[in-house]
């Protein structure tokens, strides 16, 4: 099977595509042929892209899923630096939310958008639990608490800090998931040694897309934490076996907006 398809009256043999591919298996065009994957590389391409969105004559094409094929409308994308600066620097957690649900469609278009994060290898290792249901999220945030329980003796670096924790919870006050309609768990295969770093990249997507849609999200910390360990919500959460629970973050329609932006320390470089 061809790893990629060159149009011959496109191309253009500018030799992009095979300078630009990470594992060099694209052939250079010369004056009486086209770029090419040899057949003994095929196995060997990671079906990154990089060959076939670099090609500035749009004239070759990755043999993976072609149908999916689109090109970027004229001016679609393009922010200025301080636009982006602005929209990034507003950006808040949000810990108080109105009842309304998010819709699964505005879910799934956030997610879509996620899944061009990039991961080690292009390994795409990522997948997602949604946990729609609020009251399906108030008994992970309580399986959560029970989590913290069996830290009260323990020489945990939580184990200080557990106590007030737990007693806000059981007068009333969630601050496990902050009253969070819904919650999103990454999950990553467990034998795969750079798939969680893959999976904080793909919830940072989730994190910097969801405002554009009027959503606000906050990592769940506590609730990782526990997913990570506590057998009880790893049943209850039923991740596929293999598959382990990377990260966690809850969402919602925030019930306050965002007025301005805060003072944070300037950035500490280092040169050399």
């Amino acid at each position: 099977m061809e790893t990629i398809f060159v149009d011959q009256d496109l191309c253009t043999r500018c030799g992009i595509c095979s300078v630009v591919c990470p594992i060099s298996i694209v052939d250079a065009a010369d004056d009486h042929t086209l770029p090419e994957v040899r057949e003994e590389k095929a196995g060997m391409c990671i079906v990154c892209g990089h060959c076939e969105v670099s090609c500035p004559s749009q004239a070759l094409l990755l043999n993976v899923r072609p149908d999916e094929k689109v090109g970027i409308p004229a001016g679609a994308g393009a922010l200025s630096a301080e636009g982006l600066g602005v929209y990034l620097q507003k950006r808040r957690s949000v810990r108080h939310y109105t009842d309304d649900p998010v819709s699964r469609e505005t879910i799934l278009q956030i997610l879509d958008i996620a899944r061009y994060a990039p991961s080690g290898g292009n390994g795409q290792p990522v997948q997602w639990l949604v946990v729609h249901d609020p009251e399906n999220v108030q008994k992970i945030a309580g399986l959560t608490v029970d989590w913290m329980k069996t830290l009260l003796q323990s020489s945990h670096p939580m184990s200080g800090y557990v106590p007030g924790l737990i007693g806000a919870w059981e007068a009333g006050n969630d601050v496990i998931c902050r009253g969070a309609p819904h919650l999103l768990f990454a999950h990553v295969p467990e034998g795969n040694p750079v798939a969680s770093v893959d999976a904080i990249i793909a919830l940072t997507h989730v994190d910097i897309a969801a405002p554009a849609f009027g959503i606000g999200t906050c990592w769940a910390g506590f609730v990782a934490m526990a997913a990570a360990s506590h057998e009880p919500l790893q049943r209850e959460l039923g991740l596929p076996a293999g598959r382990k629970s990377a990260y966690a973050m809850m969402f919602g329609h925030p019930q306050y907006r965002v007025c301005g932006i805060p003072r944070r320390s300037p950035a500490q470089v280092t040169w050399r």
